[in-house]
């Protein structure tokens, strides 16, 4: 997810039919115009987040350097989240601190314009169905994306555990327990519970780009991961920081508890985790968020 400073001004090509596409008063289409803060069409804001899909892909070293950044905001939201939980014994309230400390992981990757691979995959794939972006340079932002995420999100990590310290104690054990129960669940729960986290999490996203007041767009970039932690889903960068933690904090510190945590593909395995929750990201930023608002958009120009 990401702010493209050009946005505004892509905002502004957009057919004021088109942008209030749906209204059925000339009166009203002159009124809603006027207001600087009415919400943008879906088939405007499917036209930003493409084409903030296609910029990405067309400078692709500056896009790894986001993801790597990208990935180290989550991995930091991943500790903000372990921190406020700690010694929490109510599960709904420790996961109600977790996601209000997580969420501003997020509102940093999209106030600085940095990367995060669930949004590049919604986003991309509306790209190509727009026909702006080729199905092989699609695998390409992902890949790129997915990479430079898992590698910041594990270097904040690593920095992290080598710390120890206040890491160390409570805080392991709670990283350990978490780390557990999301690399311990079956194969269908994580691959369900991960194509959950990105069906609302990056239509939270394309609220985002169909808000025009600055409150709105750090409403939704704030709800989306404050909902997907609440509801326990899997988010496959999230996930390097939830699982990374007890591994790394074990590998510097071998007291410290890992949970039964592993690096492969065994059960309970981080490399397992990875492969499960992107592929069911994929399927919920593809399928059920990118798939709908294209659909939508196309039914709108039908009806001008």
């Amino acid at each position: 997810m990401t702010i493209e400073a050009q946005a505004p001004q892509r905002e502004l090509q957009v057919p004021m039919q088109r942008t209030l596409a749906g209204s059925t008063s000339g009166a009203a289409i002159g009124r809603l115009g006027d207001d600087p803060f009415e919400p943008l069409s879906v088939g405007a804001m499917v036209e930003r987040v493409a084409a903030m899909a296609v910029e990405k892909a067309a400078h692709p070293w500056a896009f790894f350097v986001r993801s790597l950044v990208g990935g180290v905001f989550v991995a930091f939201g991943v500790l903000l989240a372990l921190v406020v939980s700690t010694g929490v014994k109510t599960p709904g309230i420790g996961s109600l601190l977790m996601g209000l400390a997580f969420g501003m992981s997020f509102v940093l990757i999209l106030v600085s314009g940095m990367s995060l691979i669930t949004a590049d995959m919604a986003a991309g794939f509306l790209a190509v169905l727009k026909r702006s972006m080729r199905l092989r340079t699609y695998v390409f932002l992902v890949s790129v994306g997915l990479v430079g995420n898992i590698a910041g999100a594990l270097v904040f990590v690593t920095v992290c555990g080598g710390a120890g310290g206040p890491y160390l104690g409570a805080f392991a054990e709670r990283a350990a327990t978490v780390g557990a129960l999301k690399a311990g669940q079956p194969f269908w729960t994580a691959f369900l519970l991960a194509v959950a986290c990105t069906w609302f999490l990056q239509t939270a996203m394309c609220m985002y780009f169909k808000a025009r007041s600055d409150i709105a767009r750090m409403a939704f970039a704030f709800y989306g991961p404050f909902a997907f932690v609440i509801g326990g889903t899997q988010h496959v960068i999230a996930n390097v920081g939830f699982l990374g933690f007890p591994l790394l904090l074990n590998l510097f510190h071998p007291a410290a508890p890992r949970g039964g945590i592993s690096w492969g593909f065994g059960d309970d395995g981080l490399l397992t985790d990875i492969c499960i929750t992107t592929v069911g990201n994929l399927v919920g930023g593809t399928l059920f968020v990118a798939l709908p608002f294209w659909g939508i958009a196309r039914l709108q120009r039908r009806q001008i």
